[in-house]
């Protein structure tokens, strides 16, 4: 360039003087000939022998070479900077191969915390035999799964002062290049070896996490796809996680610590409950080899919460806190977790995973999403970027704004329920204190109540359950319905406090008072507040998008979508329901299919929610109910009812279909039985004392929009057919007869 602008200079003069006596030959000839004085410049300059012509040609081949020389120029710098780009990426590329051979040691003493003690053993035996044939082989196979990883975060940072965007473009190819390459090593080494047997427990450890055990969510379609992957020789790994699921909850606490958060992910779930599991599931279901990654506040992987109100407080297993393992209603066991340790992969292990997998970022929150620049942050400022991401971050317990002005004391002796910890806190505080008082009276209050009245006999224990309704599910079951469920709950041990506003809570002398609006004043131990749930929007903020001002939760159309490449599932969803309208729905089944919904359209399915979701309650084993629609005791009911029999229970409807999660049983199948249409109002149905079994139909302009079925269990796709129709009924006595309660 220097160049250039010296011989410029020179030359400037010369051209300028040129381009001057150009000018005044053509004002000469002008005023010498009074014929076409506009022609003549024209013809003299082109064609005339004397008068500047020399110079006229001159000016041009100082123009022309200097664009010659500019092209010259600028195709030599792009050709030197792309040679130069060339050599920083082999440079290194070579730089991290080299130091991840020069290591050998590091990558294996890092890799036997997934594997079990048994295995360690086997590899560290042939070392001192054959350790110049082992070494080789380790470090090149644990290479593309460790050190890519770990160079192309640190490498760009001492090297020349360059932006940061560069550098995480060369981390791209890094980490894509180096596999390829050490998969010759690897393929050759068992030719060369002496030892085989050692040969292949390296190179199979990769392959355990990735491989993923039998289905437990019988509901979800993915199986057959998933289980088609792992090899024949990996059952024996599988076998020591499933009778020790203990394991899992110890070792979800320290793993963050130890895991190398990957820069980016195809796939990115924010929540590790139920819907964010079935998208997984749904996600490697329609692109077996897709990477997907959970971020969870948790320090567990993905569980059924169900369970920690209902099956696991009627365990005989005292160490039920520890195994988290439970007896369904009919008798079969199973983990509250949907998978064992050995289902998912390790999170640094994702980018360099062949057939991709599952990995959980466990104890992490995500407190800030740029939708724009489709990344994240995490609490400890680490960012990772995505391609497709589902928001299932849930709700957060409601508390009284009572208890929580109340003070520090107050808080200490209350309980907001909702994790594995608050089961395990208040399990323990059951078996050390004289009194707890639930405050609510809902799905969660009701089914907690029963749970700790059959405690009180045991243990000694007062139960108190008090709600401003004037009987337990009052918002939910009609009148007559609630106080009947209030006279069960009573008998399970509990008192029973209807119509109670709580003014004011007080500690004192170790005791706190709960003080009524009323007057009535009650002392107890320890308080569970059970008053519903508030979706967990915090991402809304940072990332624009917006939030139901009725029903609260991220607003979604009917894929389940807020913006072009993010999806919203479970509790925080605000969805369009084609028949009902907008909706936001908190139970297991929603999750459930709501999550396999967008697993499905993160991956161009493009189906809308039509399927209405079901939710259930159990109190205790002999009465429990399931709901589909909109079920409110303001709309107008109808119910029709049978005398039970004794295969009317949760029990014994689980030892039917063989499963505790009633909703996995049922959200596969579909009605075929006909339902006529008539135009008459529906009639009344007269109630009896005793309710055994029977159906309840929630009416809206006279179309059925709910149903309960209650004590009635495996007929859950008839009252969807119903619901779906959406038409008038003269005789709901006859509608009812389809679900066969009169049937003995």
């Amino acid at each position: 360039m220097l160049k250039c602008r010296t011989v410029w200079k020179k030359l400037a003069p010369l051209a300028r003087a040129s381009s001057t006596v150009c000018r005044q030959n053509v004002r000469r000839t002008g005023l010498t000939s009074s014929r076409i004085p506009a022609c003549v410049p024209v013809a003299h300059m082109s064609t005339g022998p004397a008068g500047g012509g020399r110079e006229n040609q001159l000016y041009i081949l100082l123009v022309g070479a200097a664009c010659v020389g500019g092209a010259i120029y600028t195709y030599r710098t792009v050709k030197g900077d792309s040679q130069r780009y060339q050599d920083r990426i082999e440079e290194i590329s070579s730089r991290s191969y080299k130091r991840a051979t020069a290591e050998p040691a590091t990558p294996i003493q890092s890799e036997p915390s997934a594997v079990d003690a048994t295995e360690t053993e086997v590899i560290l035996e042939p070392e001192p035999e054959a350790a110049p044939s082992l070494e080789p082989e380790a470090a090149p196979s644990l290479e593309p799964e460790a050190a890519p990883s770990l160079e192309s975060e640190a490498a760009p940072s001492p090297e020349e002062p360059s932006p940061p965007a560069p550098d995480a473009e060369v981390a791209v190819p890094e980490t894509t290049e180096l596999p390829p390459a050490d998969e010759p090593v690897v393929e050759a080494s068992p030719e060369e070896s002496a030892e085989p047997a050692a040969v292949p427990v390296v190179e199979e450890e990769p392959s355990p996490p990735s491989e993923p055990s039998p289905v437990e969510l019988t509901e979800l379609p993915p199986a057959p796809v998933v289980e088609s992957e792992p090899a024949a020789a990996e059952s024996p790994a599988a076998e020591p996680t499933e009778p020790q699921p203990e394991v899992v909850a110890q070792s979800g606490g320290p793993a963050p610590d130890s895991l190398k958060v990957p820069s980016h992910t195809p796939y990115l779930l924010i929540g590790g409950g139920t819907a964010s599991f079935a998208a997984a599931r749904s996600i490697r279901a329609r692109d077996p080899g897709a990477k997907v990654l959970i971020v969870t506040d948790e320090s567990d992987p993905p569980y059924m919460r169900p369970p920690l109100s209902k099956e696991l407080w009627f365990s005989d297993d005292p160490s039920v806190t520890e195994t988290l393992r439970f007896k369904q209603w009919n008798g079969k066991e199973r983990s509250i977790y949907f998978q064992p340790p050995s289902f998912y992969i390790n999170a640094e292990e994702l980018n360099g995973a062949e057939n991709g997998g599952v990995a959980v970022l466990t104890g992490k929150k995500v407190v800030h999403m740029d939708v724009r620049g489709n990344k994240i942050k995490l609490d400890d400022d680490t960012e990772i970027s995505y391609d497709k991401c589902l928001i299932a971050t849930g709700g957060v317990p409601r508390n009284l704004q009572v208890i929580e002005r109340a003070g520090e004391e107050v808080m200490k002796k209350t309980t907001l329920f909702r994790k594995i910890e608050d089961f395990k806190s208040l399990d323990k505080v059951s078996r050390n204190v004289k009194s707890i008082t639930i405050i609510g009276g809902g799905f969660l209050g009701s089914e907690l109540a029963c749970a700790l009245g059959r405690r009180s006999t045991e243990y000694d224990l007062e139960v108190v359950q008090m709600f401003p309704e004037k009987g337990n599910m009052g918002k939910v079951l009609p009148e007559y319905l609630s106080n009947w469920t209030t006279e069960k709950v009573k008998s399970e041990g509990v008192k029973v406090i209807s119509e109670a506003l709580v003014k004011s809570v007080v500690c004192k002398d170790d005791k706190l008072e709960i003080k009524l609006k009323d007057g009535r004043l009650v002392k107890t131990d320890h308080i569970v507040a059970a008053v519903g749930l508030e979706p967990n929007v915090d991402l809304a903020k940072s990332a624009g998008l917006e939030v139901d001002s009725d029903f609260g939760g991220f607003r979604v159309n009917a894929e389940l979508q807020a913006r072009s490449n993010i999806w919203v599932a479970g509790d925080a969803a605000c969805f369009y329901d084609i028949r009902l309208g907008r909706r936001r729905v908190e139970h297991h089944d929603h999750a459930v299919v709501s999550g396999r919904l967008a697993g499905e359209n993160m991956t161009g399915a493009n189906k809308p929610y039509w399927h209405q979701s079901m939710f259930w309650s159990d109190l205790g084993p002999d009465v429990g109910y399931e709901a589909i629609g909109i079920v409110d005791s303001s709309l107008p009911t109808v119910g029709v009812f049978a005398k039970a029999t004794a295969k009317d229970t949760p029990k014994a409807a689980t030892e039917k279909s063989g499963t505790g999660i009633r909703s996995e049983s049922e959200t596969e199948d579909t009605a075929t039985s006909p339902v006529a249409s008539l135009t008459l109002a529906p009639t009344v149905e007269q109630h009896q004392d005793e309710y055994g079994k029977g159906v309840i139909f929630y009416l809206r302009d006279k179309v059925v929009v709910g149903i309960i079925l209650w004590n009635v269990f495996n007929r859950m796709p008839i009252a969807r057919k119903i619901i779906k129709d959406g038409e008038e009924h003269a005789d709901l006595n006859e509608v009812a007869k389809l679900f066969n309660i009169h049937d003995d």
